[in-house]
């Protein structure tokens, strides 16, 4: 299984806050990307089961047509490509084709590698407004000899996406950044020519 460069975390509050719609920003976000490139982590645990069924399916038609990754966040929704979960959240049965968690240090990292995560990220790595209840800013250092295939999550940008990939990050995982742009296909674009200069 070939991971993506590239997370991206919907959150529709972030999205209209100014002024964008969630969907449009998937598309976008989406339209930006090369095969393979980007995977999407569906979020929105506050709408109804049918709407939610109905976003993934949506974002899914849409992953299908550049070969990208489609992740629900726990609960998972049927037989989708993947799940997301929270950091103490026991990897589901039957085991979705690819599982994530979200950790925020070596101890959440070390329990994802050895309950069989394919992926986990690992945040706050830079201060950011999206992850302040998280702790004080990890650095790059943190993704440093991980055991298990990691992305920087918090704060990253354009500008310090490189440095994630270079410090051994799989790849790098965003929200707000995406979500609050005024052009998320540009945003999305840039992100994936910074982290994608690392091997």
């Amino acid at each position: 299984m070939k991971l993506p460069s590239l997370l991206v975390l919907t959150d529709a509050a972030q999205a209209a806050s100014v002024g964008n719609e969630l969907f449009d920003v998937i598309v976008q976000a989406v339209q930006a990307v090369q095969a393979d490139a980007i995977g999407v982590v569906v979020r929105e645990r506050h709408l109804a089961e049918p709407q939610r069924r109905g976003l993934l399916d949506r974002v899914e038609a849409l992953l299908d047509g550049v070969g990208g990754l489609l992740l629900a966040a726990s609960p998972p929704l049927g037989a989708r490509s993947g799940v997301h979960l929270r950091a103490a959240e026991p990897v589901p049965s039957p085991r979705p084709a690819v599982v994530g968690r979200s950790c925020h240090g070596r101890g959440e990292l070390a329990a994802a590698a050895e309950d069989g995560c394919d992926y986990a990220t690992l945040s706050p790595i830079f201060a950011t407004a999206s992850k302040r209840g998280y702790g004080p800013a990890l650095g790059t250092e943190a993704l440093r000899g991980c055991p298990l295939p990691v992305y920087a999550l918090g704060g990253v940008s354009a500008a310090n996406a490189a440095a994630c990939r270079a410090a051994g990050a799989a790849g790098v995982a965003v929200m707000g950044a995406v979500m609050r742009s005024p052009d998320p296909a540009r945003t999305v674009a840039e992100l994936l020519a910074a982290v994608e200069t690392q091997p």
